[in-house]
């Protein structure tokens, strides 16, 4: 389970948190239910999001459940930098649609103090590991994988299975386009893909 910092109140360097997992896993939730808390205590947050991510809403952002939190749509991680200056939470989503510098931003505003939230897939719809997202997991102090229901087994889902013939890496879509699968079940389903 996810815990707070709460060592030692006079150090003041942040640190970054990381959510991972496919979609349909409660990645946005959780972001949301973090800074809403961070809110709820007072804290200067400030929200950001890729500016090709209009699936739900032009500014907030939105989980499958319509939970929602107001931010700031970024065409470049270079963007968070400016804006985030004088904040004490930073919650970033889909990260993994960002450039490389997104690494570099996380790093240097919690090497300002500021406590940095990130959410975005761990993996793309071929399993490979995706983006920026591994350099994220490894200078996080804090990772939190979470997982979905596998649409055919039940059991616990860490991929994004793509059900279109799109090869395109980023191609936005929801429950049409994409299904939460378990290792096994993706396994096959890329099995019957390939052999088509």
């Amino acid at each position: 389970m996810f815990l707070e910092n709460t060592v030692n109140h006079k150090e003041q360097f942040g640190w970054i948190e990381v959510i991972c997992g496919s979609m349909f896993s409660g990645k946005t939730e959780e972001l949301i239910r973090r800074l809403k808390r961070a809110q709820f205590a007072k804290q200067k947050v400030e929200i950001f999001k890729p500016e090709i991510d209009t699936r739900y809403h032009d500014v907030m952002v939105v989980s499958h459940d319509a939970n929602e939190i107001r931010s700031t749509p970024v065409p470049a991680a270079a963007n968070i930098a400016i804006l985030a200056q004088g904040c004490d939470v930073v919650g970033i989503d889909e990260a993994q649609f960002f450039d490389d510098e997104i690494v570099k931003i996380c790093n240097d505003l919690a090497n300002q103090g500021i406590r940095v939230i990130v959410a975005g897939l761990d993996m793309d719809f071929k399993g490979n590991p995706f983006g920026p997202m591994p350099a994220l997991m490894a200078t996080a102090e804090y990772v939190t994988k979470v997982h979905a229901v596998c649409t055919r087994t039940g059991n616990l889902a860490n991929y994004s299975f793509r059900k279109t013939d799109n090869d395109k890496l980023v191609m936005l879509g929801e429950t049409e386009e994409y299904e939460p699968l378990s290792r096994a079940a993706y396994f096959y389903a890329m099995k019957k893909d390939e052999e088509k």
